[in-house]
This record gives C-alpha cells, structure tokens and sequence, in this order.
C-alpha cells in the first residue's frame, strides 16, 4: 500500500476521462448524493464534489479501506474547500454500510475489476452490477470501469499471467452482462493509452455508465417474463402473436420467409412466455449489411395486444440483444419509434454515418452499438431479400 503513496491515481485514468464518462450521466440533481466506491486519496471525489451536478454542489461520500488515502483526502478537500461536502468513510467494497436508495450517482473507477487489497473482497464486474444497484435512488447512474480484451486473440502469455487474478471479457460480452442484469447503457469510454500508460498492449480499460431499470418501469418486465431462443415447435405460437400484433399479415409473413433464407441465424429468434408458459412476445435479429460490413436488423417485434405495457416485448428485446453481444455481434439496426427504442440504448443511425434504402425520418432509423471497440461501418444498409427491399 506505500507504493502508490503520494501518486495522484491509483488505477489508470485522468480528469478528462472522469469528465466525459460524467457527461454521459445526463442531467442529474442540483446537489447530488455521490458514493465513489475505492476513491484512493480521491482524484475523481474531489473532481465530483466540484462539478457534479447543477450547480457542481455534489455531496460526495469517499470509501476505501486504506486509512492513510483516506486522511490524503480529508486534507486535499479540506485546502480545496470542499472539506464541508466531501465525507471520508473506510469501508470494503465488499460490503458497503449504506442504506439502500442512497445515492444518485455511484461511481467506482478501477476498482471492481482490481485483484482487491488484503483482506478485501474483489467484486469483480457482474458482482458490482447486482450488488451496488441497490444503493441508487430512483433515477440515479452507476459509472463502473473493467479491464477487456481489445485483441481478438490475446497472446497465450497475456491470458495465463491475467486470468488466475481476474478472468477477462470482450465488450460484447460485458455488454449483454449489464443488460443482463437490468440495466440500461447510456454510454461507455474506452480510456486512450494516455490512461493506462505502462499496460499490457491487448489489454483496455472501458468505463461505462448505466441506469437501473426499475421493477415498475415497462422496460424491465418485472419478472414476470421468461424469455429464451425459439424452438422448433413455437412457429405457430410466433405466428399468431405476429397476427395478432399488427394490422396485416406482412410481419407474420415476413418472419417465416426470413425462417428460409440465409439471413436467419439460429439463436437470435427470441420468445418471452407467460406464467401459464405461452408465447407471449417475439422479436428477431437477422444478417443485414452496411456498406458490405455485418450487421443485425431488429425486424420485428411483436408482443400480444391483451398484453401491452405489461413488459414483455421490452423483456424479450432485452434479453435477444444480450444473446447477439454474447455471440460477439457488433451492430443492431431497427426501424422504430424512437422513444421505446432508445431505452435499449439505440440512437439515431445517422450518428454514425449509416442511412437506409429508403425515406424516413432521421430519428426512426436508429443503432445500437454493441461492441465500441470494433469500428461502426457507415454506408446505406442492405436487408435480406425476404424484407422486399
């Protein structure tokens, strides 16, 4: 612990990265209740006592086991004055001695993914997503850093030297484990080498920032869904709800014609059931281009009408987005109303330089990024022959 004494961080990072990944947070209180979990002597504590929030009033609860950080702290912000609005607790990661609902910002830089310090216990990423949840208000932003993979194919000596002290991912798949765990991506920052100068090569560190979806909010299903990949014998069930869903028989069509052609991929066909076990929702994921470049085209969705605002179309696109990032994919395209697609994260298209064959209106054309360390092509995108297009 007296090696990094005295240094300004203790993991990689700078005040221009704790900046951005804060202005993905969006708008937040005018006086912020703020945990930074593992705060070190308190670099980005003091940064968010300072400008997090309105009227950059933040109230800042700083936790790290190790006493002399803390007192680092405590005099830091006392010669900064903010000594009034910055509190130094010791306290394991591990278990946090806070009420649930206390926070509206949680802010862990660098230390879900560290090996941990004698006698603490490392959280690790999908252990940070479920435990820390329970300390936000409603509305509150968890902002979490984690070591990944950027190579496709780390060396044999990089995976043995990092996988006994704390097994690594891709984005893709930290991607579908937050979405696993009920959250919704508003941003993510792969930090630039200037933050972690001395790394191992293959190696990055990626920030992202999450909201909880709450039990109530049509977005989370409250559970009351199980969603899996369609079988064999769920055509019929998908038929029907797709008839039943939309006005013509098109998308019911649309969905068995895609069964035939070579776009289908086995696996992103995905089911939500009721509690009596039948479909009650279906959404499809199948190979469409950009500019030549793979992607996915979210097309469609259907949930049964007796059971709209129940959650259970949410649920189901939910969980076939956390299979395709679990299967690596990178892009999702979808052609939809903008404010039920942006709770999954999509944004418009044109962001990114990518435009459909065919008129429509700038925010209906929507993408989500699934894995930001692979570029995100640009071009017109190309649909399966099945789409008619």
């Amino acid at each position: 612990m007296e090696l990094p004494r005295g240094l300004p961080r203790q993991s990689p990072g700078s005040d221009t990265s704790t900046r951005h990944l804060l202005s993905l947070c969006g708008p937040l209180p005018e006086r912020p209740r703020v945990l930074d979990i593992g705060c070190g002597p308190g670099r980005s504590a003091l940064l968010l006592a300072a400008e997090a929030g309105g009227a950059g009033r933040a109230e800042v609860t700083a936790v790290d086991p190790h006493a002399p950080f803390l007192e680092e702290l405590r005099a830091a912000a006392a010669s900064r004055g903010l000594g009034g609005r910055v509190r130094a607790v010791r306290a394991d990661r591990g278990a946090l001695p806070f009420q649930d609902g206390s926070f509206d910002l949680v802010w862990a830089e660098g230390c879900a993914c560290s090996p941990g310090r004698p006698r603490e216990v490392p959280p690790g990423f999908d252990r940070a997503l479920s435990e820390w949840k329970r300390l936000l208000a409603p509305g509150g932003r968890l902002v979490l850093s984690t070591c990944e993979w950027t190579a496709g194919e780390p060396s044999a000596g990089g995976r043995a030297f990092r996988e006994p002290r704390y097994p690594l991912r891709s984005s893709a798949r930290d991607t579908a484990a937050v979405q696993a765990a009920g959250y919704r991506l508003l941003g993510s920052l792969l930090q630039p080498d200037s933050d972690r100068a001395g790394s191992d090569g293959p190696l990055g560190r990626r920030g992202w920032v999450l909201a909880p979806v709450s039990a109530g909010d049509p977005a989370a299903g409250g559970g009351r869904w199980r969603t899996r990949p369609e079988k064999a014998a769920d055509a019929a069930a998908v038929r029907a709800v797709n008839l039943s869903a939309f006005e013509t028989p098109l998308e019911a069509d649309l969905v068995d014609a895609l069964r035939a052609d070579g776009s289908w991929l086995p696996g992103l066909s995905y089911v939500a059931e009721g509690p009596d076990g039948k479909v009650a929702a279906h959404a499809l994921l199948t190979r469409c281009t950009v500019d030549g470049a793979p992607a996915l085209a979210l097309a469609p969705v259907a949930a049964d009408p007796a059971l709209q605002r129940s959650g259970a179309g949410s649920a189901v696109v939910r969980a076939l987005l956390a299979a395709a990032a679990g299967r690596g994919e990178a892009l999702v395209l979808v052609l939809g109303h903008p404010s039920y697609y942006a709770r999954f994260g999509f944004l418009p298209a044109s962001r990114y330089g990518i435009t459909a064959p065919f008129e429509v209106p700038d925010e209906a054309m929507m993408a989500l990024v699934l894995d930001g360390s692979a570029a995100v092509p640009s071009g017109t995108i190309g649909y399966p022959a099945p789409f008619g297009i």
